[in-house]
């Protein structure tokens, strides 16, 4: 009898472990994030998408989204810079929750992670100094130059297809300061992304977009098994039949590319 009782309290044991240690896709990320009251959101500097304003606050596109749907969770939004490289380990290792920064759904994204619908559209586009532009009209005119793209991303991703030479930074924002500084000769970064930050009346004047090298959909990530991607996708249907995300698109100047939900 005693050996039976020893027996049953240790598969008990067993089986508290063994609940203790589910993961998130598991359980629902949805109901852990409103128990400890933050909404992690995994993120780089990338106007107009996520930036800061002169007080130091996050703004954006997609950090006003953001935050439109933490507080329908009821909770605060937290906005964490992450080395874009490892937004996958970031999410796997609970250090965000979400993925929310003009992410391109590519096969290597949707495949690692729970991925919401599209919701705008986009291009990486060739960046030169406007001295250089008439130079660029096809791919094949960009190849002659070094670039500079964002280590992870769909820029990088870009390069590599079409056989460019080029050097992984940090940010798209440190791909545009190697044109500028003339340390690249080029740079490729997301066609939104340069319709806020270059040009006539931004603080690169005298840099411009070419080509564009592809064409491609923005998408938000959860970890893999995720409901909170689905839970995303329903508030962001409401916010484009409500009008309110037409508001901030227009607010940011990317009405254009937003996509029907």
């Amino acid at each position: 009898m005693k050996k039976n009782v020893v027996c049953i309290m240790m598969l008990v044991f067993v089986l508290m472990l063994a609940g203790c240690g589910k993961s998130g896709s598991e359980g629902s990320d949805v109901a852990a994030i409103k128990e400890k009251g933050t909404l992690i959101i995994g993120i780089t500097d990338f106007a107009p998408m996520d930036y800061k304003d002169d007080q130091g606050n996050w703004i954006g596109f997609d950090a006003d989204l953001a935050r439109k749907v933490a507080d329908s969770l009821g909770v605060k939004a937290e906005f964490v810079e992450i080395d874009w490289d490892n937004k996958v380990l970031e999410l796997d290792n609970r250090s965000i929750d979400v993925v929310w920064n003009g992410m391109t759904l590519t096969p290597e994204v949707t495949n690692a992670m729970e991925c919401t619908k599209a919701y705008l559209n986009n291009a990486q586009v060739v960046v030169v100094p406007a001295s250089e532009a008439d130079k660029v009209k096809t791919a094949g005119d960009a190849s002659k130059y070094s670039f500079a793209v964002e280590a992870g991303s769909a820029g990088e991703q870009a390069a590599k297809e079409k056989g460019f030479e080029y050097i992984s930074v940090s940010s798209q924002a440190d791909a545009v300061m190697e044109v500028q500084a003339h340390t690249s000769g080029a740079c490729i970064i997301d066609l939104l992304m340069a319709g806020a930050m270059i040009g006539p009346g931004t603080s690169y004047p005298e840099l411009t977009h070419t080509v564009e090298l592809t064409s491609e959909e923005y998408g938000i990530g959860c970890r893999k098994g995720s409901d909170l991607a689905a839970y995303i996708n329903d508030q962001m249907k409401a916010y484009y039949k409500d009008g309110s995300m037409k508001q901030i698109a227009e607010k940011y100047g990317v009405q254009d590319a937003v996509i029907a939900q």
